[in-house]
């Protein structure tokens, strides 16, 4: 600390630096001693030097406030001043403040008069009730610390409040100091606004919270449905299976873990939704009890201490609680397993094999994620950081290189595999070679995956969709929001196909003439005002 202290002191006061200059040799002094040092030198006229190192400089040289050298002069002054006041707080704290007036024998004092600047015992204190001349006095609960309670500016009493900076301040501060032609409003008054914000807030909360508790039944009643919709569509699937057991065998258990995979992964869904809800209404108590407990405080200026020091001095700006959007729950692809199985008694070889038969589960390589990019720890999820990202560096909603890599890839065969994107505003699924993109990432900061002559990517951007290759972007006509995107990598014909998952339409199919092994690749693309901060998630069955 002390070669530190030293570093910002001057060598001609052996002071902190005022206004420091750096003369060219790289010395700092005062502006003011380094101007007092030549002014009395005999040589005035002559050259000017260094007091340090003696070396001659111009005698037109100009001097400039080394600005970076002050402000670590001021942090430095700044922080052994606020550790001082620290120390002494802390000294005071631990014994009993005495009464001033008291001189024979002190009292222990109860009040504190921030006019006089003094601590009152109990006698002393009814005085400043009874004397007239001191009934005006600002008398508050006995404190050591009277800074905390003044203007640190001014040293007087903070009477006012600023309603522009929204800070207790003394009349000079607005008649003469930083707050001059400020909006100020008298204690009791901006106590009076601030309070009435905070009971209507608190009335905002408890409809919220109403809203949040109807939420809750919603997706419980979702949920019930679910199961109920998952039990009867599987015992009717099971009933027309065993008509045609013999040569189906195979294909039942097949749809049998797509139904229980579908039910797990709505159910969970469900599940996820209400803990977001039961989360929203602890932070709705918590916020409820924290301006409960603050509407409880009678002195003024604790109260508005408070309420700065918890950042209510605003309305909360409260999101609208979502209604459950049931269509997240039909069990479409439910049904289109017992359409299929209906369709399958009809024209039996015609639907053999299943695409499903290809359903493969690709785990995430974590080595070729983009940094602001998270994968969940089963590598089978992918998401923007919960971090802020300035709008001005997304000017698109998506941008091709925020992407993820699956750890295996594959140059032949047939190959299917399912990511749920549910309501997820903006996403960017596809295939690429993959070229270069684990060496390259390691020396870079980005992952250098980008939509290039060997990428095909499906690109969903606030429900419109966008087939992507290359240079090229192809509007694509969706009938329904897709909720899980089908990818049907057919090598043998060249062939790459995206499917609405659910219902198994074909969406687009790009021709594919390429020789290196093709990697799957998840973009869940920029989240901005954690408006599309849902993750990508890889739809997997068990036993495959």
């Amino acid at each position: 600390m002390g070669t530190v202290e030293e570093s910002l002191k001057c060598p001609v006061c052996q002071d902190f630096f005022t206004d420091p200059v750096t003369l060219p040799c790289g010395h700092d002094f005062c502006l003011t001693c380094i101007q007092a040092v030549w002014e009395t030198d005999e040589s005035a006229q002559g050259p000017c030097f260094c007091p340090e190192c003696q070396i001659f400089l111009s005698s037109d040289l100009t001097l400039q406030v080394n600005s970076s050298l002050q402000t670590r002069v001021k942090d430095f002054t700044s922080n052994r001043t606020s550790a001082a006041e620290r120390e002494s707080r802390a000294t005071k704290s631990s014994s009993p403040i005495l009464c001033d007036h008291c001189i024979e024998t002190p009292s222990v004092a109860i009040k504190t008069c921030l006019t006089c600047d003094a601590s009152l015992c109990q006698a002393h204190a009814l005085q400043h009730q009874q004397r007239s001349a001191l009934r005006e006095h600002t008398v508050v609960e006995v404190t050591g610390d009277l800074l905390s309670l003044k203007c640190r500016e001014h040293r007087d009493e903070l009477k006012l409040f600023c309603t522009e900076e929204r800070v207790p301040v003394c009349c000079l501060c607005v008649l003469v100091g930083t707050h001059k032609n400020h909006r100020a409003l008298q204690l009791h008054e901006a106590c009076a606004d601030f309070k009435s914000m905070l009971e209507s807030t608190m009335s905002q909360l408890l409809k919220r919270r109403g809203e949040a508790e109807h939420t809750i039944k919603d997706l419980e009643s979702l949920y019930t449905e679910t199961v109920k919709s998952a039990a009867e569509i599987r015992e009717r699937v099971s009933d027309k299976y065993s008509r045609i057991r013999v040569v189906l065998d195979g294909d039942e258990r097949l749809m049998m873990q797509i139904l229980d995979a579908e039910e797990t992964y709505m159910t969970e869904w469900l599940e996820a939704q209400r803990g977001n809800m039961e989360a929203h209404i602890k932070e709705i108590d918590r916020l409820r009890a924290s301006s409960k407990s603050l509407l409880q405080e009678t002195n003024h200026l604790r109260f508005l201490q408070q309420i700065r020091a918890q950042s209510l001095c605003d309305p909360l700006d409260l999101a609208p609680i979502q209604e459950v959007d049931r269509a997240l729950c039909d069990p479409e692809k439910m049904r289109t397993v017992e359409k299929l199985v209906d369709d399958l008694s009809v024209a039996l070889s015609q639907h053999f094999p299943r695409m499903w038969s290809y359903l493969s589960s690709p785990a995430l390589d974590c080595s070729t994620a983009h940094p602001k990019l998270e994968i969940s720890s089963d590598r089978r999820q992918v998401f923007w950081r919960r971090q802020p990202v300035p709008e001005a560096l997304s000017p698109r909603p998506y941008d091709s290189q925020y992407s993820v890599l699956a750890q295996d890839s594959f140059t032949a065969g047939r190959h299917y595999w399912e990511v749920i994107v549910q309501e997820k505003p903006y996403w960017l699924i596809g295939v690429t070679t993959g070229s270069g993109d684990k060496t390259d990432h390691q020396s870079q900061s980005s992952s250098s995956v980008n939509l290039n002559s060997t990428s095909w990517c499906i690109y969903h951007g606030d429900g419109q969709y966008l087939a992507c290759h290359d240079t090229q972007e192809k509007q694509l006509s969706v009938g329904r929001r897709v909720r899980k995107l089908g990818i049907l990598a057919n090598l043998q014909k060249g062939e790459l196909s995206f499917f609405d998952a659910d219902s198994m339409s074909l969406l687009h199919t790009f021709c594919v003439q390429c020789t290196e092994p093709l990697f799957p690749m998840l973009n869940p693309c920029i989240d901005v005002n954690g408006l599309n901060q849902q993750p990508l998630t890889l739809f997997y069955i068990k036993d495959l």
